[in-house]
């Protein structure tokens, strides 16, 4: 059986990356911003949930993918946040680019509950994201990279392990 994946950032590239998904049999909850973004996505099976915490409980891998680092910030630890009903054993991946000074953080801050997370920044834009053939870079333990690599092949071509928590940032910033 499949793990149940949470998932935030209906848009360009998170909405086709959750068709994958969904095409390959996960199970994906999912909380939109705007309730008509997410429309096809529970025509396909989604279920929408009301907030990033809902889309979070009993999910064992919860992702995002969100504009800015303030945004993964809000959506993991603000009100109603994933955080909050994630489970400890449970995976983040964070698709977004975002600061890797505060990936770090964050993954410390959800290490603390026993979460653990993988930083995966996407190169391949929206075309990538629709054809499958994304970039991904990823920084955080090469053990979680293991285990959450079936989903990550759902999404992309080349998965490549950067190192510690933070390094998918930079790698993307190189890049």
């Amino acid at each position: 059986m499949k793990p149940v994946v949470g998932f935030v950032g209906v848009g360009a590239m998170g909405s086709p990356m959750i068709g994958h998904l969904l095409a390959a049999g996960y199970p994906v909850q999912v909380d939109a911003r705007r309730l008509e973004a997410a429309r096809d996505l529970v025509s396909r099976g989604a279920v929408l949930a009301a907030s990033a915490e809902q889309a979070a409980r009993g999910a064992q891998v919860f992702c995002t993918n969100v504009t800015r680092t303030e945004d993964v910030e809000q959506v993991l630890f603000g009100e109603a946040g994933a955080a909050a009903g994630l489970a400890a054993g449970a995976v983040v991946i964070d698709f977004s680019t975002i600061s890797a000074v505060a990936t770090r953080d964050m993954a410390t801050r959800l290490a603390g509950q026993g979460v653990r997370m993988l930083d995966c920044p996407v190169s391949g834009g929206e075309k990538g994201a629709r054809d499958a053939t994304l970039s991904i870079m990823v920084g955080g333990d090469a053990a979680v990279l293991e285990e959450a690599r079936p989903i990550l092949q759902c999404l992309g071509r080349t998965i490549t392990h950067i190192g510690g928590h933070g390094d998918g940032q930079v790698a993307k910033a190189c890049n």
